[in-house]
């Protein structure tokens, strides 16, 4: 089915009570956009808790490891925490005067996008440090490894713990964005008295921002797997600095990159090592295609998907590494 058809069905077949269709038909057009993203949602929801199952049925001792590091990530304050701000700030923005003549909604977006972002990275750096740092410090590694579980079940269960927890807070925070930009474009037409939007448009909107939250969601994988593997050797506050040093200079590969170009070979070296050593995060910003008002074809997600996949994966075998040659004791 089209969006239109979506968002066009009538639902006086479904509803028990001729008022309920009154009530409905009534109903503002963002909130009839609504409908179909809020079950979408709910559908990745329940896939979501599905693959979580099923993993920790197949794979029982990683999954127990996975499933003990989500458990403490989103009981820790800081998770509750990190969730009022995001949805305290993404309900600011929908009001907030951006002075843009007409196009706030550009602004929202990208704000939005990137508060979810940064709230998933600052949490997956933080889990990694004391679910992973913590534990080696306090032996409690020492004590799980003299069990029947390898180095390997742990670092990856700590991975999959620390993105299962990341998980959750995105679904929170992206469901929660989705349904204020459909609110936001009928509330700038109404402060600019414009036609409203139908919902159609607003079901539009809404879909053009889904690869946002997934390159969004990709670029805290990776980021993720970077801070797993610097756990296995520091604490929490090297980790913080070396990994937000890495979120801000994977932003700026591409400018090291192109300013190297017809310069000393000493400088296009520092600037092509940069580029094969850090994650190009600049690839999973959505923020300059929705200021050109462009949207993100969904093969360019799948490739940067392969990449963050390929990136992750090298970071977990270096974390991998890194472990093996700890010393618990």
């Amino acid at each position: 089915m089209t969006p239109k058809m979506f968002a066009d069905t009538n639902f006086s077949g479904f509803l028990p009570f001729a008022f309920l269709d009154s009530i409905w038909n009534s109903a503002p057009p963002w909130i009839k956009a609504l409908q179909w993203i809020d079950l979408g949602a709910l559908g990745v929801v329940v896939a979501f808790c599905v693959l979580v199952l099923l993993f920790r049925a197949i794979f029982p001792k990683v999954g127990a490891i996975a499933w003990v590091t989500t458990k403490e990530a989103i009981q820790q304050p800081l998770f509750l925490i990190l969730t009022i701000l995001g949805l305290f700030a993404l309900f600011i923005f929908l009001f907030l005067p951006y002075n843009t003549l007409g196009e706030d909604i550009v602004m929202v977006i990208t704000q939005g996008l990137t508060l979810i972002k940064l709230m998933a990275v600052f949490l997956a750096i933080w889990t990694a440090s004391t679910s992973i740092a913590d534990e080696i410090e306090g032996k409690t590694a020492l004590m799980i490894l003299a069990k029947p579980v390898g180095r390997r079940s742990f670092v990856i269960g700590k991975f999959l713990g620390v993105m299962i927890a990341v998980t959750i807070l995105f679904l929170i925070l992206g469901i929660f964005f989705a349904n204020t930009i459909s609110y936001k474009l009928v509330y700038d037409a109404r402060e600019s008295a414009k036609e409203i939007p139908s919902a159609l448009e607003c079901l539009g909107k809404i879909v053009e921002i889904l690869p946002g939250l997934v390159l969004a969601y990709l670029e805290t994988m990776i980021l993720a797997a970077v801070a797993v593997a610097i756990s296995t050797r520091l604490t929490l506050l090297p980790n913080l600095t070396i990994s937000l040093s890495i979120y801000i200079l994977g932003h700026l590969v591409p400018q090291i990159v192109q300013s190297s170009v017809g310069q000393l070979p000493m400088v296009a070296f520092v600037g092509e090592l940069s580029s094969a050593v850090l994650p190009v995060l600049d690839h999973f910003s959505m923020e300059t295609a929705v200021a050109m008002k462009r949207t993100l074809p969904w093969a360019y997600v799948l490739w940067a998907a392969l990449y963050a996949a390929i990136y992750c994966l090298v970071a977990l075998l270096v974390s991998l590494l890194l472990f093996e040659e700890r010393d618990l004791a």
